[in-house]
């Protein structure tokens, strides 16, 4: 988990504190938040699709917004799924737990090759 988009960029590029990361390991699915601070999520969002390492990357936008733009500036960048974030905490870890299971466990993901 990064706690910032500078530091998942850094992460899933194998630079800064990553660098020499093996880029073959990658994460099955990626949870974006949009309001993450130094580079926010959709900056992000955009590196990610436009690097060949990444771009195939399953990318599940959570956060708070209800914003349309943020919506479908989300989609229009490549994003994979939007889904809000709940306020009440057991219903977030609902919400996660959800969507793990489904990408980890039901989605046909792409091969590896």
């Amino acid at each position: 988990m990064a706690n910032d988009g500078a530091e998942a960029l850094d992460f899933l590029f194998g630079s800064g504190k990553y660098a020499g990361r093996d880029l073959t390991n990658m994460p099955t699915v990626i949870l974006l938040d949009l309001k993450l601070p130094k580079v926010d999520g959709l900056e992000v969002l955009r590196s990610i699709r436009a690097n060949e390492l990444t771009k195939l990357l399953p990318v599940i936008i959570l956060t708070s917004s209800k914003e349309d733009k943020d919506i479908i500036n989300g989609y229009s960048l490549g994003a994979n799924s939007y889904v809000r974030k709940p306020v009440d905490f057991n219903q977030f870890a609902d919400a996660v737990s959800n969507l793990g299971l489904y990408w980890l466990l039901l989605n046909e993901a792409l091969p590896i090759k």
